[in-house]
């Protein structure tokens, strides 16, 4: 397995930087760039011209990563070859929230077979049910296999976002790579820190990933008033706010929920992915330090189940919101992921709407959000 990057900071892809990650005959290129990068026509053809026999994927992202550090308005381009894996890559439109699940199934179903080890997705991130994406991949695929990546943002302004495969750019895409064989090794983790404050709520009316009731009261009611002078500021300031969800007995799920749009006219409020219709709800908020030690966390479970595999690429999806609580400090969340993998291991990765990963402890694939997720990926041989 060989791996080479490229950083465009100022976000003008080229075709000499792109050209000099060539040598080591890439079979996949994956690219994530802020939201002016996919709009400005001609990179998919300078991209496929580069690497015209490498599968192309990626998205626009709230911010990009590379290395150790954070960008805003960047390009990262990864190539990788792999020696001894099989890739397959499987894309389609979601032209509705409501088509989500369904086409997420037909991405499964193309990328199923025998010997999938993994897949990695990236999907548009607004107008979106992640949740039934992921539960129509995973019923696609069938079980056992896990299922990592992230939604697309649009540096939180909500408003259109972009996704790459081997056909184009498209703001409607849902794109899932499968890695296929016994050669190649995958390990994973996610982790939040973020903490509850207030009471639970009980949800009274739901519908998908729409929230319309908390306790009966409208939810944009009861949001507005716990939000304040931030309320003026959404839906981007709900990222500073998620939801955590609790079960019907209040139990903790490890699962939060970003708030992605209002409907002014309902008083509902859009999450990022599913809730429990007959569950609960409480908020949360977050200091640098505990998200810091969260993803830490996440580092150091992908660690423990790929320790014997030395150097490799570490893809990293996190959420927007941890960016926005962190300011200046989101570089150190980044750090210390980088310096509890092993030595030489490439990192790429992204600022999102929506992060995609199992629960470390199983291949349960779950959306999450204002969460640290790792994918770790290596060959045992050359």
């Amino acid at each position: 397995m060989k791996i080479e990057q490229q950083l465009f900071k100022d976000g003008n892809v080229d075709s000499g930087g792109l050209n000099r990650l060539a040598s080591i005959r890439p079979n996949l290129v994956l690219v994530f760039g802020g939201e002016g990068v996919f709009a400005r026509p001609g990179l998919h053809a300078m991209l496929r011209g580069a690497f015209p026999a490498a599968h192309l994927a990626g998205c626009s992202t709230a911010g990009e990563i590379a290395g150790e550090r954070v960008f805003d308005g960047a390009c990262v381009v990864t190539a990788i070859h792999f020696a001894a894996t099989g890739l397959r890559v499987a894309r389609e439109d979601i032209p509705t929230m409501e088509a989500s699940g369904e086409v997420g199934e037909r991405v499964g179903k193309a990328l199923s077979g025998p010997d999938l080890r993994g897949v990695l997705l990236f999907c548009k991130g607004l107008e979106v049910n992640g949740s039934a994406v992921i539960q129509g991949v995973s019923a696609g695929v069938g079980a056992g296999v896990a299922i990592t990546g992230g939604l697309a943002g649009d540096g939180g302004a909500f408003k259109r976002t972009w996704v790459l495969d081997d056909h184009g750019v498209s703001d409607a895409g849902l794109v899932g790579i499968g890695f296929y064989g016994d050669a190649v090794r995958i390990g994973y983790g996610s982790y939040g820190g973020w903490e509850p404050f207030g009471p639970a709520r009980r949800v009274t009316r739901s519908q998908g990933n729409v929230l319309f009731e908390l306790d009966g009261e409208p939810a944009l009611n009861v949001y507005r008033r716990y939000l304040g002078e931030y309320a003026k500021d959404l839906p981007a300031s709900g990222l500073l706010f998620p939801f955590e969800m609790l079960s019907g007995d209040q139990a903790r799920l490890g699962l939060i929920r970003t708030i992605l749009g209002i409907d002014e006219e309902a008083g509902g409020l859009i999450l990022a992915g599913d809730i429990d219709p007959d569950g609960f709800l409480r908020l949360m908020h977050a200091s640098t330090d505990a998200l810091v030690s969260g993803a830490e966390a996440a580092a150091e479970t992908t660690r423990r189940m790929v320790e014997r595999c030395g150097a490799g690429l570490a893809v990293l999806v996190s959420c927007v919101g941890r960016k926005l609580v962190m300011g200046d400090h989101v570089d150190e969340e980044v750090e210390v992921v980088a310096e509890a993998l092993a030595a030489g291991t490439v990192t790429t990765g992204f600022y999102s709407y929506g992060e995609i990963s199992p629960f470390s402890s199983t291949t349960d694939c779950k959306l999450h959000n204002q969460t640290m997720t790792i994918t770790f990926l290596a060959e045992d041989s050359e």
